[in-house]
C-alpha cells in the first residue's frame, strides 16, 4: 500500500518538532547532587587502601562496582529499577515521574591481596587497575578485576542463609554444686527417653557414659534455610602469568566469550573459560629495547563487532585493529593522529601527548580519548602530576562527554554538532558551589581543560582566569550510566552521583 504524499503543512510540523527536539537535546543540563558513599568528616584523614582506583556500571546501569588501592570490590545496586516496581504503581502513574537514580550498598569482598614475584624481586600490589562486567547469567552477577599482574573472574550470587537448629544439646548445665557454666569440650549431653537430659563427664581416656539403654531421643542436627539472602561472591578463574608489565586495560568482548588484557607492549586475547592460555595479538617490543619509542596506554573492543579493537599509545596515536587481517596484528586498519605545529614541539610534548584513556561511544561510531592537554609544563613536572592519568567517560546517547579535573572538579561538554554546552562541577553535596568561569571565546573546547600556571605552594596552581587549583584532590575516576543522565565519580575515597 503507497503511501499518501506528505501535505507542506505535515512537512513544516515535522521540521519543527525534529527543531525543537534537537534544540532540547542541545540544551544545557541542569546538574544535581544525587548521594554519597564513604564521605569524609571534616579533618578526616583518609586511608590509603581506601582510595577508588576503578569505578564501572554494568550495561544495564542497575549495578555498579568500584574497586581501590586495598584490593577490595564493592557492588552497588539500583533501588529504584523499574522491574522491582508493582503493577499497580506503575498503573498509577498516568506520566512517568523523572527520578535520578538511587543505589544502595550491596556487597563486599577482596579481590587481591599483596603479593610479591620472587623471581623479579618485585612486590605486586593488590590496588584494583580496572573492573569490567560480563554478562548476567542465572541471576548471578559476573565480572572481571585486575592489579597489575593478574586477572580474576568472579560470580556473585546471592543464596539463602542457612542456619543448624534442633541441635542435641544444651548451652549451659548445673553441676553438683548449683553453679552454672557453659558446657566444655569434656562433656556431652543426652536426651533421655522421658525427655530428661543426663549428662556425664569424659573419662581421662576419653569413654562417654551413656544412660543404661542408650538414648532413644538423639536427633541429627537440621538445617533450616531461612529467607534472608546473602551475597556470596566466588571466584571462578584467575588469569595470571601473561604479563610481564604492568596491566592498563582490560576490555570485554561483544561475543561474550572473550576479553583482552593489555600491558605496556603488549595485548593478549583470553577465553573466559580458559585461564591457562592466552594469544598475544599486539607486540610493540623491538628487538632492542633502546629502540623503544612508544608504549601501549590504553586497549578497548568495539561495542559490536567482534573482531574489531582500538588501542592508544604514550605518542597520542589511537589505532584501530581487525583481528581478521593476522592472527599477531602487526599492521593497523586505521590510524589516528594529530600532528603538532611547526616549531611547537619541547621537551615534554610526548608526556602531554600521551592518550590515558580511550572510550568508545555506545554505536560504534566515534571514539573518545583523554591526555594530559595544555598543562603549564615546568611547574607541574616538577610534582609528577603531570603523568596523572584521567579517565574519560560518553553519554549513552553519545551527545555529551565527561572527564575529570584537579581540585576533584569534572567537566561535561556537549559534542553535537553547535553545542558549546561547558559544564564544571565539584564532587561534593553542592556540585555547583564552585563555577569557573569559561574565558571569552565562541566554543569551549576540551583542550582548555588544565591550562595551569603554578603559583605559591607546591600542590597549588592558578589558572588564567585567577581560578586556584589543588593538584593533591584529583578526580581521575568517573563512569556515566549507559542509558540516562546520571554520572558516578571517585574522590579519594567517596564516590559520588549526579543526576540532570
Amino acid at each position: 500500500m503507497e503511501r499518501e504524499p506528505m501535505s507542506s503543512d505535515d512537512r513544516a510540523e515535522e521540521a519543527a518538532a525534529a527543531a525543537e527536539s534537537a534544540q532540547q537535546q542541545q540544551q544545557p543540563l541542569e546538574w544535581r547532587f544525587a548521594q554519597v558513599f564513604g564521605e569524609r568528616a571534616a579533618g578526616e584523614d583518609v586511608q590509603e587502601v581506601d582510595i577508588i582506583s576503578a569505578i564501572e556500571f554494568d550495561k544495564s546501569g542497575n549495578h555498579l562496582a568500584t574497586g581501590d588501592r586495598g584490593g577490595r570490590v564493592v557492588l552497588f545496586e539500583r533501588m529504584d529499577s523499574g522491574d522491582s516496581a508493582s503493577r499497580k504503581e506503575l498503573e498509577r502513574q498516568e506520566y512517568p515521574i523523572a527520578r535520578h537514580p538511587e543505589f544502595r550498598y550491596r556487597t563486599e569482598f577482596q579481590s587481591h591481596e599483596p603479593e610479591f614475584d620472587y623471581l623479579k624481586s618485585l612486590e605486586i600490589e593488590e590496588k584494583i587497575n580496572k573492573i569490567k562486567w560480563c554478562q548476567t547469567a542465572n541471576n548471578a552477577l559476573f565480572l572481571l578485576s585486575t592489579n597489575d599482574k593478574t586477572i580474576k573472574y568472579w560470580k556473585v550470587q546471592e543464596k539463602k542463609v542457612k542456619q543448624v537448629s534442633v541441635m542435641n544439646s544444651n548451652t549451659s548445665r548445673s553441676s553438683d554444686n548449683g553453679s552454672t557454666s557453659s558446657m566444655g569440650t569434656n562433656s556431652c549431653t543426652a536426651l533421655l527417653p522421658n525427655g530428661g537430659c543426663s549428662e556425664k563427664l569424659y573419662s581421662p581416656n576419653n569413654n562417654v557414659s551413656f544412660p543404661p539403654g542408650g538414648c532413644t531421643s538423639l536427633r541429627l542436627p537440621v538445617v533450616v534455610t531461612g529467607q534472608d539472602l546473602n551475597h556470596v561472591p566466588r571466584c571462578r578463574r584467575v588469569y595470571a602469568h601473561a604479563h610481564d608489565y604492568h596491566i592498563n586495560s582490560i576490555s570485554n568482548n561483544s561475543d561474550g566469550e572473550t576479553f583482552i588484557s593489555a600491558d605496556d607492549l603488549r595485548i593478549n586475547l583470553w577465553n573466559l573459560e580458559i585461564s591457562n592460555q592466552s594469544f598475544n595479538i599486539v607486540d610493540v617490543k623491538p628487538a632492542n629495547m633502546e629502540d623503544l619509542t612508544e608504549v601501549i596506554t590504553c586497549a578497548e573492543f568495539h561495542p559490536t563487532h567482534c573482531n574489531t579493537l582500538a588501542y592508544s599509545s604514550s605518542k597520542g596515536t589511537i589505532r584501530l585493529i581487525d583481528m581478521r587481517q593476522s592472527a599477531l596484528c602487526d599492521n593497523h586498519a586505521k590510524l589516528f593522529e594529530e600532528h603538532d605545529a611547526p616549531g611547537s614541539r619541547s621537551f615534554f610534548t610526548e608526556i602531554i601527548a600521551s592518550v590515558s584513556d580511550i572510550k568508545f561511544a555506545r554505536d560504534g561510531r566515534h571514539i573518545l580519548s583523554r591526555d594530559f592537554m595544555t598543562l603549564k609544563l615546568c611547574d607541574l613536572y616538577e610534582n609528577d602530576s603531570i603523568f596523572d592519568k584521567f579517565e574519560c567517560c560518553l553519554s549513552g546517547d553519545g551527545l555529551r562527554v565527561a572527564t575529570g579535573s584537579y581540585s576533584n572538579l569534572f567537566r561535561i561538554f556537549g559534542c553535537a554538532p553547535g553545542s558549546a554546552e561547558a559544564s564544571t562541577l565539584e564532587a561534593s553535596r553542592n556540585p555547583m558551589r564552585r563555577q569557573v568561569s569559561n574565558p571569552a571565546r565562541p566554543t569551549r573546547t576540551l583542550t582548555s581543560l588544565a591550562r595551569t600556571v603554578r603559583r605559591g605552594g607546591e600542590n597549588t596552581s592558578v589558572d588564567a582566569n585567577g581560578i586556584s587549583y589543588d593538584l593533591s584532590t584529583k578526580l581521575l575516576h568517573l563512569a556515566w550510566h549507559p542509558t540516562e543522565n546520571s554520572i558516578a565519580c571517585a574522590a579519594a575515597n567517596s564516590l559520588y552521583m549526579y543526576y540532570a
